[in-house]
């Protein structure tokens, strides 16, 4: 079992560089920033009190926290180098954590991609996400790639200075061209599955069942009476559990601290240990002393999490 958390390296998934207009008191509500959002001492305290508590994969927000090889030009101001992201690896992989590697490609949450997020579905912009999913493989070695494809709806990006959303077979064609390209790597790729909620038949028929499907449920009703908003989504999962589909389960601290073990604790339930990858906790917040407390609330709602499971389940 996956026991993961999501840790933001690069934090320029959401809002554009400079775009204050909305802006609230979240990491995702923040503009994007011209510099790295990461306080390098926390995040060492950070890996360490993950490794403590039991959490044995860290998902790896990547985008432009990294100076890639292939694309210098997406870099910003203390992205890491390939020397030092490759000398964290080593450190993690010692701390005995599996590292998934995230890009998400996903057009709400692509701001990482400097201009190329205003080429979507060009030639460039095919060329680029090949070059950045083979760097990432090399470095990472990973089994897994996340490629995002949450979100890419209006409602999403009513405040965006640039708004651009794939539908229909265009974004079907990207993610099997994103799929195909982690594939050629010998990784298997995961993604979020917002398209499955409301698109369920289109989404079982369409996606190939080798990508990992990331269900994420962040409120805490289950079971009888939910009201569509928590319905479509609590499907999700028995849907694509019944389709074939390995599933990696997200819950979050983002609103209620006792998602992640009611959320453990359905999918116990009702999914098949068949096609039960693990759980995943999401803070949404980057690696900086002013978020520690939402952080530290993560690490304890998955270990309390894990040890339910783990007396309860096996």
């Amino acid at each position: 079992m996956l026991w993961g958390t999501l840790v933001h390296l690069g934090t320029n998934m959401w809002r554009d560089i400079d775009n204050f207009k909305g802006a609230g008191k979240k990491t995702y509500e923040d503009a994007g920033s011209s510099s790295m959002r990461l306080d390098k001492k926390l995040w060492d305290e950070y890996m360490i009190k993950l490794s403590e508590s039991g959490c044995n994969t860290i998902m790896m927000d990547v985008g432009d926290g990294i100076v890639y090889k292939s694309h210098p030009e997406i870099a910003i101001d203390g992205s890491w180098s390939r020397e030092e992201i490759t000398a964290e690896l080593e450190k993690l992989h010692k701390m005995g954590f599996e590292v998934i590697p995230k890009l998400n490609f996903s057009t709400t949450h692509d701001v990482w991609l400097k201009e190329y997020s205003k080429m979507v579905s060009t030639d460039t912009y095919y060329e680029v996400c090949k070059d950045l999913i083979d760097e990432v493989c090399e470095i990472f070695k990973p089994r897994f790639v996340h490629i995002g494809m949450d979100e890419e709806v209006y409602e999403n990006q009513k405040d965006y200075t640039y708004v651009v959303i794939r539908q229909n077979d265009l974004w079907w064609h990207d993610l099997y061209y994103l799929v195909e390209c982690v594939e050629k790597n010998g990784a298997r790729a995961m993604m979020w599955s917002d398209y499955a909620r409301n698109n369920p038949e289109e989404f079982i028929e369409k996606c190939p069942k080798s990508v990992v499907q990331c269900v994420w449920y962040y409120f805490d009703k289950f079971g009888e009476n939910l009201d569509p908003v928590c319905e479509c989504r609590v499907r999700a999962f028995d849907n694509l559990d019944k389709a074939g589909f390995d599933i990696f389960a997200g819950g979050s601290i983002e609103y209620f601290d006792d998602n992640m073990k009611l959320l453990t604790q359905y999918c116990a339930k009702n999914l098949s240990k068949e096609h039960m990858f693990g759980f995943i906790q999401t803070t949404w917040e980057a690696v900086e002393e002013k978020w520690r407390d939402a952080l530290w609330r993560g690490i304890d709602t998955l270990k309390d999490s894990k040890e339910w499971y783990e007396s309860e389940v096996h």
